[in-house]
């Protein structure tokens, strides 16, 4: 809304002009043929329009001119606001296991200039702010440098764009670090025994971005047998005999490296008896005989201990006896004669 007050309205002529001096109202009647200005309030006292999807062009001063004996006029100056649009993100390089990848998070187009921040976790990482001043409006970037590994596959980042015209709420972008490495390859094995006429099932766990579609399998220093099933990751073969003994090997490759892994089968006659050895937890037995042999110790010392205090409590009471037997023991004896005084004997 722009308002213009009047003062000793009489009747004269209202002009209402825009920045560039062209006349939107005259008296209330419109001069010019945007429709997107409105006069809504026409009395003695207050003049009002309205603006409808205002651009940044429309900003500047808006004069109210009254024309009588003195021509007076007012001023109403226009700020517009320009939020940012939801920022976008550049990648400069493929992100590579090892390496470092470049981030620009872009907001084309703003007024005044937004605030751009890159977030990870909840945590803000710092970058590299410039702003470049297109006239009427501003563009920013913020730009990061991340280094990078195979665990950081997928790791979410966002760019924040905030604005004073957003009113406290935030434009965000959202991106995922898309980070390139060679393969792992892992033989998941059978459990148990295999013997003659048992079957075999491999499967080779591949991982790594991009993920190696073409897997092979191979036996080292020897073919493939002639009953071995190959789909994709899954090896197989029925009916085993000893034959088929020996290292079968799985290799996968992407475009930033290779990787394998190996299985050594061994298969046993149907009749064989065949000792399994379970892993024995040393570590635990050691630290229960060291628990008992460290109790055993304790007890000892306090029995040593309890023996000779009971020993010199003994010594010490037949010290005393003696000397209560010891003791002088004084008679007082009084003579029959009056005469004699009173006299000590020592029995």
């Amino acid at each position: 809304q722009i308002s213009c007050r009047l003062q000793n309205y009489d009747g004269s002529i209202v002009v209402i002009q825009n920045p560039r001096r062209q006349t939107l109202f005259f008296n209330g009647t419109r001069a010019l043929k945007d429709e997107r200005f409105q006069m809504v309030l026409f009395t003695p006292r207050l003049v009002r329009i309205t603006l409808t999807n205002v651009s940044v062009l429309d900003e500047g001063g808006y004069f109210c001119q009254l024309y009588t004996a003195a021509t007076h006029h007012q001023v109403a100056t226009l700020s517009v606001l320009v939020p940012p649009e939801v920022p976008s993100v550049e990648v400069k390089q493929v992100a590579v296991e090892g390496g470092e990848v470049e981030l620009i998070c872009v907001s084309p187009r703003s007024k005044p200039a937004a605030s751009l921040r890159w977030v990870r976790n909840s945590r803000e990482i710092p970058g590299a702010v410039s702003r470049q001043d297109n006239g009427k409006t501003f563009s920013v970037s913020n730009t990061i440098h991340v280094p990078v590994e195979r665990k950081d596959n997928g790791a979410a980042l966002s760019c924040e764009a905030t604005h004073p015209a957003l009113g406290g709420q935030k434009r965000i972008r959202h991106y995922r670090l898309d980070v390139y490495f060679a393969p792992t390859v892992r033989i998941l094995p059978p459990s148990g025994i295999l013997r003659e006429g048992d079957s075999l099932s491999l499967t080779c766990s591949v991982t790594g971005n991009p993920l190696p579609r073409d897997i092979q399998w191979s036996r080292i220093n020897d073919t493939l047998p002639e009953r071995a099933e190959i789909s994709g990751p899954t090896f197989q073969i029925s009916r085993l005999s000893q034959t088929h003994n020996g290292t079968y090997l799985c290799q996968a490759q992407n475009d930033y490296g290779r990787a394998a892994d190996h299985y050594s089968l061994l298969v046993y006659d149907p009749g064989a008896v065949v000792e399994t050895h379970s892993a024995v937890p040393y570590a635990v037995i050691g630290g229960v005989l060291a628990f008992l042999v460290f109790t055993i110790i304790c007890v000892l010392i306090i029995t040593i201990w309890c023996s000779v205090r009971q020993k010199g409590s003994y010594l010490t009471h037949e010290a005393s006896g003696l000397d209560e037997h010891g003791e002088v023991q004084e008679a007082f004896l009084n003579g029959s004669e009056s005469g004699q005084g009173k006299k000590e004997y020592l029995l």
